[in-house]
C-alpha cells in the first residue's frame, strides 16, 4: 500500500471509529468536495458536513475496499455506510463509489457517487420509492441536508 492509498485508508478507518477531527486532517484546507445530497461543499463547509454525520450517526456502521490508483494522483474506492436515518428510523445501506485527488499527502478533492433514488427509498419508504427519481423531490432532499448543515455550523 503506497502512501496515498494508506491515507485513504486512514479516512475511512476515522470515519469507521466517527472521528470527524482524523477524517478532516487528511484534507486540505482548500478541500472541494461533492455528493448527490450535498452536492459542492468547499472547505470548512465539508468538514463540517463529516462534523455534523459524526456526531448525528445512530447504529453506525462503515466498510471499506477496492482502494485503486488510477494514475495522475486519482483515486477510486468502495465504501458502504449502514446506518439508522434519525427523521424516519429506517435503515439505510449506501453503496459508495468515492474518487479523490491527493497532492502532497492531503486529499484535496472528494467526490462520492451513488443513487439518490435508491438512497430515498431507505430513508424515507413509500415515498422515496414513488417520488426518489423526482428532480423536484429530490431538490427537496438536498434543501433539506443544506439547511441542516448551516444550522449545524451556527452552533
Amino acid at each position: 500500500m503506497n502512501t496515498n492509498e494508506q491515507l485513504i485508508h486512514n479516512f475511512y478507518t476515522a470515519f469507521q471509529q466517527l472521528d470527524a477531527k482524523a477524517m478532516n486532517a487528511c484534507y486540505s484546507d482548500d478541500i472541494v468536495f461533492y455528493d448527490p445530497v450535498f452536492e459542492l461543499l468547499r472547505a470548512d463547509e465539508a468538514k463540517a458536513m463529516w462534523e455534523m454525520l459524526c456526531k448525528n450517526a445512530k447504529d453506525f456502521t462503515l466498510s471499506f475496499e477496492n482502494i485503486k490508483d488510477l494514475g495522475d494522483n486519482y483515486y477510486t474506492c468502495d465504501w458502504v455506510a449502514s446506518y439508522t436515518f434519525s427523521k424516519t428510523g429506517r435503515k439505510v445501506v449506501n453503496k459508495i463509489k468515492a474518487h479523490m485527488m491527493i497532492v502532497d499527502g492531503i486529499i484535496i478533492e472528494h467526490s462520492d457517487a451513488f443513487s439518490l433514488h435508491k438512497w430515498s427509498i431507505q430513508a424515507l419508504g413509500f415515498s422515496g420509492w414513488l417520488l426518489g427519481w423526482n428532480s423536484f423531490y429530490q431538490r427537496k432532499i438536498k434543501n433539506t441536508a443544506r439547511r441542516n448543515l448551516l444550522r449545524f455550523r451556527e452552533g
